[in-house]
């Protein structure tokens, strides 16, 4: 049998091609909704699309907002925007609006993360730039999460943040962030140089920790093997490192002149006190410091003292060491107005 080809009746016709025409006018004509100026929108991490179009109402972007709510409706995945800072161009579309901000690329950031600086700094500076606090941040550097999937043996990522200029997703979680900077020392930190660590005797934990205390004491790449030497000879004699930026860590707070008071405070992390090296890094050394620690100078040298002029003299006794010191102290006297 035959079919019947069936017909709408024009009425019908005429009524489906006007709302067709209304739809496309509705999502596609340029600026029927929107302003005629750049707009500033910020999203915030879990900012729900209802939230979002209220925002673009209150800065001005959009003098309606359900026209944009209905376009949601209609293309259900233009509710998905990332989190960033978005500078609107004027006269957009409905479609076009939404498409703008779903599509647009990720918001980064380029921050520079100096050698040596602690946890806390970390947190500072990063929250400084990013849409997340410090406290955040130092609570997911500290996460039993983060600490168990990166097999971190210690109470927090301190010296497992490799220092470095990097650019990060400014809508970006706290935990991303701490994860991608380990994930850089795990990348660094290689099977060849996991092999020379145990060759030395050494587990990561020691290495990242000697290797803070090294970038603590000199910022001189060409220093750092030496320095990692005097203390790798300290070890093997059982001699306390006596480091001063142990003293610091344990002191907490903006670092500042030490004082022999200082040297009897009681922490494991004063190497004043304690033989070995302290419970943990107390800052996070660059590559520089940590490779110093596994391929250290040649020397005999026990003792450092800076020149006061810059650098470090180094001595292998005490009383070559007393000399330094003399040396020191007459350095600061002629550079002290």
């Amino acid at each position: 049998m035959a079919l019947r080809k069936v017909s709408l009746p024009k009425p019908l016709l005429a009524a489906s091609a006007l709302l067709l025409t209304a739809l496309g006018f509705f999502l596609f004509w340029p600026g029927l909704n929107t302003a005629t100026t750049t707009t500033p929108l910020v999203v915030h991490r879990k900012t729900g699309f209802q939230a979002i179009v209220g925002e673009l109402s209150r800065n001005g972007t959009i003098q309606s907002k359900w026209p944009v709510l209905i376009t949601g409706s209609i293309i259900p995945r233009l509710h998905s925007i990332k989190p960033g800072r978005y500078f609107i161009p004027p006269g957009m579309s409905n479609f076009m609006l939404l498409y703008y901000l779903h599509s647009h690329k990720q918001d980064e950031v380029r921050i520079t993360l100096p050698e040596g600086i602690n946890l806390e700094k970390v947190a500072r500076i990063l929250s400084g730039k990013l849409d997340f606090d410090s406290t955040a941040f130092m609570a997911a550097a500290s996460s039993e999460r983060l600490l168990r999937r990166y097999n971190i043996k210690a109470k927090n990522a301190e010296g497992y943040l490799l220092p470095g200029t990097y650019d990060f997703a400014w809508g970006g979680s706290p935990d991303a962030a701490a994860g991608f900077l380990v994930k850089r020392f795990r990348k660094f930190y290689t099977d060849s140089l996991k092999t020379v660590t145990a060759r030395r005797g050494m587990n990561e934990t020691g290495l990242l920790t000697l290797a803070s205390i090294v970038e603590a004491e000199t910022p001189l790449d060409t220093e750092k093997p030496v320095v990692a030497s005097v203390y790798l000879n300290r070890l093997k004699k059982n001699m306390r490192l006596q480091a001063d930026p142990t003293v610091q860590y344990a002191l907490g707070g903006t670092a500042r002149r030490l004082f022999y008071r200082d040297l009897v405070a009681d922490s494991p992390y004063n190497t004043y006190r304690h033989n070995g090296l302290p419970p943990g890094p107390i800052c996070n050394p660059g590559t520089a410091s940590i490779l110093a620690v596994l391929q250290p100078a040649e020397t005999g040298f026990l003792y450092f003292v800076a020149t006061g002029t810059g650098g470090h003299n180094f001595a292998v006794s005490l009383k070559e060491h007393n000399e330094n010191i003399k040396k020191y102290r007459q350095a600061r006297r002629n550079t002290t107005p």
